[in-house]
């Protein structure tokens, strides 16, 4: 694994909770975080078929139009009686002409699995690829998950996404109902954070 020896690192994202989010986890290891959107980087299409493609898109760009090394990440839900879907398609599901509508995303996904006659527990998991690119064209990659299930009606209305209908294994509360500390704790992205944090210490 190559290990991260710069002091500066560029976050690919335009979203200002997920660079905060980030940079707060950096922290403790003197590093500067720079964002996608401070460099006017324009969000690359993502064409992949999986998460750790997007993300690598996402990387490659930033890293390559910046010269910096530049982290990103993809995500979403994988529904087992659904062959994996939403998958990359997470947010596509909940796409409308006036924006993100997660309601109308969860509903599909709901009778979707009542269409499917899909037997209880209906397993699901969270997702988590992120990837570090260098300028130089390599890359190091971090997946992350939480395993669980869908459940309905939704359930509280904390988090986001998919949230109110994702219960986490061991836990009888959705994520939507959870404190958001205690779901950043156990998360999918916390799961990635925690094999990413070992390239920036002492080899």
């Amino acid at each position: 694994m190559r290990r991260f020896t710069g002091n500066t690192l560029l976050v690919a994202t335009h979203n200002q909770g997920k660079l905060e989010e980030i940079a707060h986890l950096l922290e403790p290891f003197g590093i500067a975080v720079t964002s996608a959107k401070e460099h006017d980087l324009p969000e690359p299409e993502e064409t992949g078929t999986s998460f750790v493609e997007n993300a690598r898109i996402k990387a490659h760009a930033a890293a390559k139009a910046t010269g910096l090394p530049a982290l990103s990440d993809d995500s979403g839900i994988e529904i087992d009686a659904l062959d994996g879907a939403p998958g990359v398609c997470t947010a596509d599901w909940a796409e409308t002409p006036d924006g993100r509508d997660f309601v109308m995303a969860m509903t599909r996904a709901h009778d979707a699995l009542e269409a499917a006659n899909a037997p209880e527990p209906r397993t699901a998991r969270f997702c988590c690829t992120l990837v570090l690119a260098w300028p130089d064209g390599h890359d190091e990659v971090f997946p992350g998950t939480v395993e669980g299930r869908i459940v309905w009606p939704m359930r509280g209305a904390q988090g986001h996404g998919y949230d109110p209908v994702f219960q986490p294994d061991g836990h009888d509360i959705t994520f939507g109902e959870m404190d958001r500390w205690e779901k950043n704790r156990i998360s999918h992205r916390a799961d990635a954070f925690a094999k990413l944090v070992k390239i920036f210490g002492p080899a």
